[in-house]
C-alpha cells in the first residue's frame, strides 16, 4: 500500500534516452530522476512516450498506475502551470471536446445525478475524514484563520453576511451538499433553508442531522425549482450547470427571487472563455464539469440580474486543499481495504494537482454577488 512518504524514497535509475519530456519539463526546472520535492521519479520509462501522446489524461493515467512519483504533487503542478506548459498542447488534440462542449447539452437534465453518483456519494464517512465538521466541501475563507475549521466557519459566515440574512427570510441554497450553509444560516441566522442537491448521500445526511431546524431537502434538479425566496445561494455547484445551461441556471434564480432578492453565488472560475474541462479531472473526479468564465457568467446574467459585487479570494483554495489533502492521508488506513491502491493516487493527484492550479492562479474562486436592480445597491461586506 502506497503512502506519501513512499514518495520521497530514492528511486533507481532508469536506462534511457534523453527525452522531449526532459526539455518540455525543464522549462518549468522539473526534472526527470531528480531529487528536489518537485521532480519526477520515472518508475517506467515507457509512461514519457503515453504522456506526450495523451497529455492530461495521459499524465494523470501513469500516475494512478505507479509509472511515476513526485514526493510534492502540489509543487509539481504549480511549476508547470505557472511556466505554462499546457501551452505545447497542440490544439487539435481538443478539437472534439471544445465542438462537443458547444454542440451536446453534458449537463442535461438526464445527466444531471451522474455526478452526485459517481462523486459525492462516495460514502458520508469517506468526506467525514476529510472535511471540517460540517463538510464543506468549497473554498475556505482564510483572511483571519488558522485552521480549516475557522476558515470555513469564516467563509459561512461571509456568505450570511454578504445576503444580509435576517430572522423571518427564507434561504434557497442551490446545490446544498451535506448542508453546512442552510444548517448555519438556520442555526446563527433564524432563516428558514431550503436545499437542492443531486446527491442521495447528502439528502440523507442533512435529514437525519439536522431534523431539529427548519430545513427542507429536494433530492432534485435545480431546474425544477418554482418558489419565492429572499435570498438565494449556490455554493461550489455552478462548476456543474454547464456553459449551455448558464443563462437557464439564472433564469430560475430571477423566478424565484423575491422582489428586492439577493443571489450569492460561489463558483471555481476559469481565465479563459474558450476553454474545456480538463480531460483527467473530466474522467475520473467531476463527470461533465464545466468551470466558466467571468464573461460567461456576465453574459448568463446579462438583462437578467444585477452583478452588485465581485470577490475573487482563489489563493484560498490552495490553503483549504492542502488541508483536505493533509485530513485525507491521515486517515487513508481506515480507507485503504475499501477504496483501493489507485483511488489512493487518484485522490492524491485530485487534490494536489487542483492546489497546484490555485497556487498558480491558473483558476479562481469568485462570490458574485447579484439583485434584481436592487435600488441604492448593496452594503459590501468582506
Amino acid at each position: 500500500m502506497a503512502s506519501e512518504q513512499q514518495d520521497t524514497m530514492d528511486v533507481p535509475s532508469i536506462g534511457r534516452s534523453r527525452h522531449l519530456l526532459d526539455e518540455i519539463l525543464g522549462e518549468a526546472d522539473i526534472r526527470i530522476n531528480g531529487d528536489r520535492p518537485w521532480d519526477m521519479r520515472l518508475h517506467r520509462a515507457e509512461a514519457l512516450d503515453e504522456i506526450v501522446a495523451r497529455n492530461s489524461l495521459g499524465l494523470g493515467e501513469t500516475y494512478m498506475r505507479g509509472d511515476w512519483d513526485v514526493p510534492a504533487l502540489d509543487q509539481f503542478f504549480h511549476r508547470i502551470l505557472t511556466a505554462d506548459l499546457p501551452r505545447h498542447v497542440k490544439p487539435w488534440r481538443n478539437g472534439w471536446r471544445i465542438l462537443r462542449s458547444y454542440l451536446v447539452n453534458l449537463q442535461s437534465r438526464r445527466r444531471a445525478f451522474e455526478v452526485g453518483e459517481r462523486h459525492y456519494d462516495l460514502g458520508n464517512e469517506f468526506y467525514q475524514a476529510m472535511l471540517d465538521s460540517r463538510l464543506t466541501y468549497s473554498c475556505g475563507y482564510w483572511r483571519e484563520a488558522e485552521t480549516l475549521e475557522e476558515a470555513q466557519t469564516a467563509k459561512l459566515d461571509l456568505i450570511c453576511r454578504k445576503l444580509g440574512l435576517k430572522p423571518g427570510m427564507r434561504l434557497l441554497d442551490i446545490g446544498c451538499g451535506w448542508g453546512s450553509l442552510v444548517s448555519y444560516a438556520a442555526e446563527n441566522y433564524g432563516v428558514e433553508c431550503v436545499g437542492v442537491t443531486v446527491s442521495r448521500e447528502q439528502s440523507a445526511y442533512i435529514a437525519e442531522h439536522y431534523a431539529e431546524l427548519p430545513i427542507t431537502v429536494h433530492l432534485r434538479d435545480y431546474r425544477y425549482l418554482d418558489e419565492p425566496f429572499d435570498r438565494i445561494a449556490s455554493v461550489g455547484m455552478f462548476e456543474h450547470v454547464g456553459r449551455k445551461n448558464h443563462r437557464t441556471f439564472m433564469q430560475v434564480a430571477k423566478r424565484c427571487l423575491k422582489k428586492d432578492g439577493l443571489l450569492l453565488l460561489h463558483t471555481i472560475g476559469k481565465n479563459q472563455r474558450r476553454s474545456t474541462t480538463d480531460p483527467w479531472i473530466d474522467k475520473y473526479i467531476f463527470p461533465n464539469g464545466d468551470l466558466p468564465s467571468a464573461g460567461q457568467i456576465g453574459d448568463a446574467a446579462d438583462n437578467l440580474l444585477t452583478c452588485e459585487d465581485l470577490h475573487n479570494f482563489g489563493s484560498d483554495y490552495d490553503n483549504t486543499l492542502m488541508a483536505w489533502h493533509h485530513n485525507f492521508e491521515q486517515n487513508w488506513q481506515r480507507f485503504a481495504d475499501r477504496y483501493g491502491q489507485r483511488f489512493y493516487r487518484m485522490w492524491r493527484y485530485y487534490l494536489l494537482s487542483c492546489a497546484g492550479a490555485f497556487r498558480a492562479r491558473h483558476i479562481q474562486l469568485w462570490q458574485w454577488m447579484f439583485s434584481d436592480r436592487l435600488p441604492g445597491g448593496i452594503q459590501r461586506v468582506s
